[in-house]
């Protein structure tokens, strides 16, 4: 179906239309920071380079053709999409999608995860019928909605809700005020809702460090800000204790998991410093040496530890070089703009740098296809 994981091939096949009627449009004006539209290019072809030494040329051509499609997707957001009213029609087309997909997490919170135990359950032979990790995807009852797990879920809320907060309220500019405030505040209570369903611990203190940016930059005095500050501080860290307690007291078993991906990523980059194993060759490498006692893994959890471990020191420097210089330079032109959209944006890009380091979302088609598009949007909007 439509609404539900689908081949990404189908995905590229439609970016192609769009990249080939984008074409008629297309202006070739490259930011006042020219280096930081050159750097997804070295590294892209960094990851060719390191794709001639593979460990597994299956899983590389899928991770190239996907980079790749990432990258046509910088393009189309820097030489495409020329202003804030484009970035509204592509966001306009996003808002429906989004909606479906926070409400499919709405009906497995009540009582659809429940009912899809039930059925398994009532399968011969159900442990052998479905694969281990839908089963114990389903046990944890964390909404997923319509993405591959949980945690990607809550990156698609940290990357997509800023700038769809923004949009909502431009795309009522006809209503009353009261009328436009209600649309962003329900817009802002299903995605939070399915962000702490999911159950994603990062993705909960990701939100709070978003949401104190945007505070901060907010047009009120100092006395409230620092009210509000203090306040959101105060009950997002108390949620966060309440709501992961028990969690915390069973031993953060994914966070020793993560830990030891992480090792297993920065011994592989010790030992294949210039081309790594290949792009998107994490397991192959991680089998080899992960205790026997830890839990497998196909990618490392850490986008940044990941280049380094796939294409070497120099597929990780270009990586974590471009967007981390991205966040740095485009905030300031960000939060000069009135319109709140350049900063809407660049909020959404914190998000997901930040979750970055401990997800995969680089690896993910409904995250890094946007994030690269936005990434570029604001890179082109730096020349206004």
């Amino acid at each position: 179906m439509v609404f539900y994981p689908w081949p990404a091939r189908w995905g590229q096949l439609g970016l192609l239309g769009v990249s080939l009627l984008g074409l008629v449009f297309v202006r070739f004006r490259l930011p006042s920071h020219r280096w930081l539209a050159a750097l997804p290019l070295l590294w892209f072809g960094w990851q060719l380079c390191a794709s001639t030494q593979t460990v597994d040329p299956s899983l590389t051509h899928a991770t190239i053709l996907h980079f790749a499609t990432c990258l046509a997707c910088f393009g189309l957001g820097l030489f495409v999409l020329k202003s804030p009213g484009h970035l509204l029609a592509l966001v306009a087309g996003l808002l429906p999608f989004f909606l479906w997909m926070v409400s499919t997490g709405f009906e497995q919170h009540y009582g659809g995860l429940d009912a899809t135990e039930r059925m398994i359950r009532e399968t011969p032979n159900w442990q052998q019928a479905y694969p281990p990790e839908y089963l114990e995807r389903i046990a944890k009852k964390r909404v997923f909605a319509t993405l591959v797990y949980p945690n990607a879920l809550a990156g698609v809320v940290l990357l997509q809700l800023p700038i769809l907060l923004v949009a909502t309220w431009h795309l009522t500019a006809r209503l009353t005020r009261v009328s436009r405030m209600l649309c962003v505040a329900l817009l802002a209570y299903v995605a939070l809702a399915c962000l702490v369903w999911s159950g994603s611990k990062s993705g909960w203190l990701i939100a709070l460090t978003v949401a104190l940016f945007a505070l901060i930059h907010q047009p009120l005095s100092r006395r409230l800000k620092v009210l509000l500050v203090g306040t959101v501080c105060v009950v997002g860290l108390a949620g966060f204790a309440v709501k992961f307690a028990p969690y915390f007291r069973k031993g953060a078993t994914s966070v020793g998991a993560r830990f030891e991906y992480w090792r297993a990523a920065a011994t592989t980059a010790l030992e294949h410093p210039w081309l790594g194993t290949g792009p998107g060759t994490f397991a192959r490498s991680y089998a080899k040496i992960k205790p026997p006692e830890a839990e497998m893994a196909k990618l490392v959890h850490n986008d940044f530890l990941e280049q380094a471990s796939d294409s070497g020191v120099l597929g990780f420097l270009t990586y974590a070089g471009f967007w981390w210089s991205s966040i740095v330079c485009l905030y300031r032109k960000s939060v000069t703009n009135r319109s709140g959209l350049e900063f809407a944006v660049w909020l959404g890009l914190l998000g997901w740098c930040l979750q970055s380091f401990s997800e995969f979302g680089l690896y993910i088609p409904a995250l890094a296809w946007p994030a690269f598009t936005l990434v570029g949007w604001l890179s082109a909007r730096e020349m206004e």
